[in-house]
């Protein structure tokens, strides 16, 4: 069988090793210069290859399609793909979070190991190669067309171009240019794993201010939409960034600004209740100081101006002269600090794409289209998505391999 793959990424290339393997002829298209540009610059440049963690414990992880991805998660899951890149020569190793790096932390020995694996299949990689479309004939995939015209005929033709994140490394969406024109249905892409942009101009000067220990959540109407675990985030110059908000982000890229309130809890290791008699003690110990000495002490020196402005609070007020009601308005605070949210930073700045190809049109053990015979699609460029910490990459391998093994 005669196999064409269009996208030369970390899908794309797992993809086309494991197809060859199994003795088919693989043409590898990529527009690029060069095969894995992307993963040069994933996990900061050292590749954060996959998470160890599996089963639930991954699909926790993934914040859309999750029960999609399941099928092909449990047949392929991190252990066999760090099994594989080991056997491809690349010691790995486990680091916080269950996230899994080369030993040598370059993700350039990644990409390497793959180009000698396709290289000793014989995989026909033709580089600097755009795809305009895709070819289909009687309701099944039978080549693609070039940008020239030059057309390769095929028996089946796999999808993995990601998402449109990142341009300069090629994904610039032609995947759903493909999808759209055979039928597929798009979700709208958007950013994923992004900093949050705020309306709040008092929070204009705190760039560079990090926070440990908080929480940040996301209601809509009233409701729930994500809480962060206990964990670090930073303010910029335009709003918030740092891991816990880029997984907020993921949770709310599908909402309308204006149905969203962010909010941070700066003690969350207390309730109102606590909270309120530690701030009681405090004030007994301070005694006839200043109110901004009582928020010096929970809080950094940054948001002390900050807190007095929104609470309008003097900070000269002696702290023995706060009243119940004000008392009960900073304990409220420190738990429910409101943020005016604008939306996300620009696509192109997010870690990842939300959205992309429907999966309900898709196999979900073959990633093989519903609607046309012998097309796939695999990785980034389906509406499927996870957090910070190899999610994504496995989420591309194993979609690879569910892929390969309908061949």
């Amino acid at each position: 069988m005669k196999v064409v793959v269009v996208g030369g990424g970390a899908s794309g290339c797992f993809a086309s090793l494991l197809i060859a393997e199994k003795g088919h002829e693989v043409i590898l298209l990529e527009k690029n210069e060069k095969l894995g540009k992307k993963l040069y610059i994933t996990g900061k440049g050292r590749c954060n290859l996959t998470n160890a963690a599996t089963g639930n414990a991954f699909l926790n992880n993934v914040v859309n399609n999750a029960k999609f991805i399941m099928s092909s998660e449990i047949r392929f899951n991190s252990a066999d793909t760090r099994a594989y890149f080991e056997n491809l020569g690349v010691p790995l190793k486990v680091e916080r979070g269950e996230r899994v790096f080369p030993i040598s932390d370059k993700a350039s020995d990644i990409t390497r190991a793959m180009e000698k694996g396709l290289k000793e299949l014989r995989v026909d990689v033709r580089l600097n190669t755009k795809v305009t479309s895709i070819n289909i004939n009687d309701g099944q995939a039978c080549g693609v067309t070039l940008e020239g015209g030059n057309v390769i005929d095929c028996d089946a033709v796999v999808v993995a171009t990601g998402g449109i994140t990142y341009k300069l490394t090629g994904s610039t969406g032609d995947g759903y240019k493909f999808a759209k024109a055979a039928g597929h249905k798009i979700i709208e892409p958007v950013g994923g794993l992004s900093a949050v942009l705020l309306n709040d101009k008092d929070l204009k000067n705190l760039s560079g201010l990090s926070l440990k220990n908080v929480v940040v959540k996301a209601t809509s109407n009233g409701k729930l939409v994500y809480q962060s675990p206990i964990g670090e985030m930073l303010f910029t110059g335009q709003g918030i960034s740092g891991p816990i908000v880029l997984s907020l982000s993921s949770y709310i890229n599908r909402i309308l600004p204006q149905n969203l309130v962010l909010s941070i809890d700066f003690k969350p290791a207390l309730d109102e209740f606590a909270l309120f008699q530690r701030i009681t003690r405090d004030i007994t110990e301070l005694k006839s100081k200043q109110f901004s000495s009582l928020l010096s002490g929970l809080l950094p020196q940054a948001l002390v101006d900050v807190f007095a402005k929104r609470l309008n609070i003097l900070k000269t007020k002696k702290v023995n002269q706060l009243s119940h009601e004000e008392r009960e308005a900073l304990v409220k605070m420190l738990k429910n600090f409101t943020l005016d949210y604008k939306g996300l930073d620009d696509v192109d700045r997010a870690v990842i794409t939300s959205g992309g190809v429907c999966v309900k049109e898709i196999k979900p053990k073959s990633m093989e289209s519903k609607l046309v015979k012998r097309l796939y699609f695999i990785g980034e460029v389906l509406d499927v998505d996870a957090l910070t910490g190899g999610f994504n990459l496995q989420i591309a391998f194993s979609t690879a391999a569910a892929c390969a093994s309908d061949f």
